[in-house]
């Protein structure tokens, strides 16, 4: 009796549907788990890949355009003031190679360069702060403008020969230079500031973010690669039969997916890296070492037109001179000696960059091909333009004033302004080196993301059929 009773136990068809009935549902719950987190995989990279296309623009389009403006508009303020020193120091002279008018040009050009720079900060304004700042600006530019009006309109009234502005005008300069020091160029130099904190902060968090989410990326793809082998594993020991080769298909699917998201967004990261580190903070750098040789470059017409003062603008000269090059100790009468052995030395080895300040900076940023050699001859323009200002005040100390200021204000081929300019147009051109740079870098990114509006879409929704077509024929013997 007990045989018999063991018998039909054993041939009782409930255990037999137990282990088919928890066999369909691991299955199914391991098809489940894969293919959520196969979506979750998909969306996590569509809106990744959205909020990088948004970072891109807002680095590459909107805040480094807007630092550039503002950088832009110290170095137009600067040169202003000093083509109203020059008006000032020709005086009506026709024969020394620069004239009254042509200052005056120069100074309508650098006024309408202002202006659209105001109001390009202006339209980026987008936090009170900054709005209130740029409105600072805007009152501080109408009462400088009052002043030079006044000085042009003394000038104007009292013909002079060169050097010799009649003191009411002078007066007035001193009044406007006062102005442009002690309220418009700190008011552009916090507006630039701002600009560049503002688009450092948005480069941190774009990158702790791509790197937060590289991690859940990866995360993500190793966990639907355990889920998918898992899966098929389970099915080849339960079956005793190969492997599915659907299933095989969405785990390579699966696989492209996770290690094509990391990739994209380690890729645009680079880039990004390469945009901000590489280019962007020699654009910001070389930017703030034009608006500086501008403000020098006033300083010395400043110190030609108001001898009483010729003191504090040599000194402000200096200053600035070690605001672009550093070197420990040295004066404007050590400074060209001390420049010329750390180039002697720099020449021998490219690593021993023995200045400070902005060019400082820059010489240890060079990335790109052919911006060591535009840093070199921007640098020794500028040593040139340095020699010819030890020549100005060596005239000024011999009595030569006229010719002093001839020296200064000309654009003729060995002269001051001319050296002046040509190592201004060798500063554009390595500041354009970086800018293309910056401009491919993100142009690359944004190319890069280009199909990730639908790209990780349509892989979860190719993984998910295969799912289903690896699994149709397993779940229907249950049904």
């Amino acid at each position: 009796m007990a045989l018999q009773t063991a018998q039909v136990r054993r041939a009782s068809p409930v255990g037999g549907r137990l282990r088919e009935t928890g066999t369909a549902t691991r299955i199914r719950v391991l098809a489940g788990v894969a293919a959520a987190l196969a979506v979750a995989l998909a969306v996590m990279l569509t809106v990744e890949a959205g909020q990088e296309r948004a970072g891109l623009r807002a680095i590459g389009h909107e805040a480094a355009p807007e630092v550039v403006a503002t950088a832009d508009l110290y170095f137009a303020l600067n040169d202003m003031d000093a083509q109203l020193a020059n008006v000032l120091l020709v005086g009506d002279d026709m024969t020394l190679g620069f004239t009254r008018a042509q200052a005056l040009d120069l100074y309508q050009q650098r006024r309408g360069q202002v202006s659209r720079d105001l109001q390009q900060a202006a339209a980026a304004a987008t936090d009170p702060a900054t709005a209130q700042r740029v409105r600072d600006l805007l009152d501080a530019l109408g009462r400088y403008e009052t002043l030079v009006a006044r000085t042009l309109l003394l000038d104007e009234q009292s013909p002079h020969p060169a050097g010799a502005p009649p003191a009411a005008a002078l007066a007035q300069y001193r009044l406007a230079t006062a102005q442009l020091a002690g309220e418009l160029l700190p008011a552009a130099r916090d507006l630039t500031d701002r600009h560049a904190a503002a688009l450092e902060r948005t480069y941190e968090a774009e990158h702790d973010r791509e790197l937060a989410v590289r991690v859940w990326l990866i995360g993500l793809g190793v966990l639907l690669l355990a889920a998918l082998v898992s899966l098929q594993v389970y099915l080849a020991r339960r079956f005793r039969r190969a492997l599915s080769a659907p299933l095989l298909a969405a785990t390579a699917v699966a696989i492209a997916l996770a290690a094509g998201g990391a990739a994209l967004t380690a890729g645009s990261a680079e880039h990004l890296r390469g945009a901000k580190r590489d280019a962007f903070d020699s654009i910001l750098v070389l930017e703030r070492a034009r608006a500086v040789s501008y403000d020098a470059n006033a300083d010395e017409s400043r110190y030609l037109v108001d001898p009483e003062r010729a003191g504090q603008y040599e000194t402000a000269f200096l200053d600035k001179t070690r605001q672009l090059v550093a070197l420990d100790g040295a004066t404007l009468d050590t400074f060209d000696g001390r420049l010329d052995a750390a180039l002697a030395a720099y020449r021998r080895d490219h690593a021993a960059v023995g200045w400070q300040g902005y060019f400082g900076t820059e010489f240890r940023n060079i990335t790109f091909a052919g911006e060591r050699e535009a840093a070199e001859t921007a640098l020794t323009r500028y040593q040139t333009y340095q020699l010819d200002d030890r020549r100005i005040r060596q005239l000024i100390h011999d009595g030569d004033r006229r010719g002093a200021i001839a020296l200064c204000t000309s654009y003729r081929p060995g002269d001051s302004n001319y050296a002046f300019d040509q190592y201004d147009q060798a500063l554009v051109a390595l500041t354009g080196i970086n800018q293309r740079a910056f401009d491919d870098h993100i142009a690359a990114a944004e190319r890069s993301l280009s199909g990730s509006a639908y790209l990780p879409a349509a892989a979860a929704a190719v993984v998910l059929t295969l799912l289903v077509l690896g699994l149709r024929r397993r779940l229907g013997e249950y049904r």
